[in-house]
């Protein structure tokens, strides 16, 4: 293992206490990755219009706005916005799952995305929020580019443990009505809603202008059913124990889990966003720097 991949093995980060520690030595590594490798290629993409202020580039001012409104605007680009950014942490019961050879939690394995974003988006002074949840919000963070965030969230994510099933059309419903404006949106969560909540509630927060990224976070248990001898599965947010043979199921419960994985992928790509997979077991150098990359870096940053 190169000394760099070593920041993003989860067999290692599972190994470092506390959260804080744990996250800061995933974002050193992180740091290092991206300032080994520059952005190249990116342009500067129109985000908006702003009124015209004294000292603004004549170039710049949108002539047709003028002649449809008698005003002066000018046209604001991706590089000018400060980028508001609210990592969207699942903390339902079924994210505490962690299989026999899984060195983590889903939710330790979420909590260390949402940490690694939320660095990366203050460092280069934007602003990042919190907002954790199950059946309703949880907890909420304000979103900001003050220095203390980051200890915030560290804090609130150590104070969390999972609990309670999931509701995100009704999660995604008060987010939208709490948030004044557009904002990115990352979703971490297992995603084993059922059912089309999940291309409804994502729909909804389009609609609202929201840029959205799903993370999904998986045990490799929960793809690969390595279950080989009588069983007893303890049931999470709301269903029962069941006491079987694997092997009698096995199939059916491949079946059907691949239909749920490409369910979500689907809704995604049908509601324009972005959609990323993980499982605990893998490194997060195989998406998390990608991630980073292509949508939360500006040009020239780091």
């Amino acid at each position: 293992m190169s000394s760099l991949q070593k920041y993003f093995d989860p067999e290692t980060l599972a190994h470092i206490q506390p959260l804080g520690l744990r996250a800061m030595t995933l974002v050193e590594g992180l740091m290092a990755g991206l300032h080994r490798s520059p952005l190249r290629g990116q342009s500067i993409e129109f985000a908006q219009h702003r009124e015209y202020a004294a000292g603004d580039d004549l170039r710049q001012v949108d002539w047709k706005v003028f002649a449809k409104s008698d005003r002066y605007y000018v046209k604001q680009y991706e590089d000018e916005t400060n980028l508001v950014c609210y990592p969207m942490i699942d903390v339902s019961e079924s994210m505490a799952y962690r299989g026999a050879s899984a060195p983590m939690s889903k939710f330790d394995y979420a909590q260390l995305i949402a940490c690694a974003i939320a660095f990366v988006v203050i460092n280069q002074q934007d602003s990042s929020g919190l907002i954790t949840f199950s059946d309703g919000v949880e907890q909420w963070l304000p979103a900001t580019n003050a220095s203390h965030i980051f200890e915030d969230f560290v804090r609130v994510l150590e104070d969390t443990a999972p609990r309670r099933p999931t509701d995100l059309e009704a999660v995604l419903k008060e987010v939208v009505q709490r948030l004044p404006r557009p904002v990115m949106l990352i979703l971490i969560t297992d995603a084993l809603e059922r059912g089309t909540a999940w291309y409804d509630a994502l729909k909804m927060a389009r609609f609202a202008g929201h840029d959205l990224i799903v993370v999904q976070v998986l045990d490799q248990d929960e793809i690969q059913f390595p279950f080989d001898r009588r069983t007893r599965f303890v049931g999470l947010e709301g269903l029962p124990e069941a006491v079987t043979d694997p092997a009698m199921i096995a199939a059916a419960y491949r079946r059907a889990m691949a239909q749920e994985m490409e369910g979500l992928r689907r809704a995604c790509l049908q509601t324009e966003a972005d959609f990323y997979r993980a499982t605990t077991n893998q490194s997060l150098v195989q998406f998390l720097p990608d991630l980073l990359a292509q949508r939360l870096l500006r040009r020239g940053s780091g």
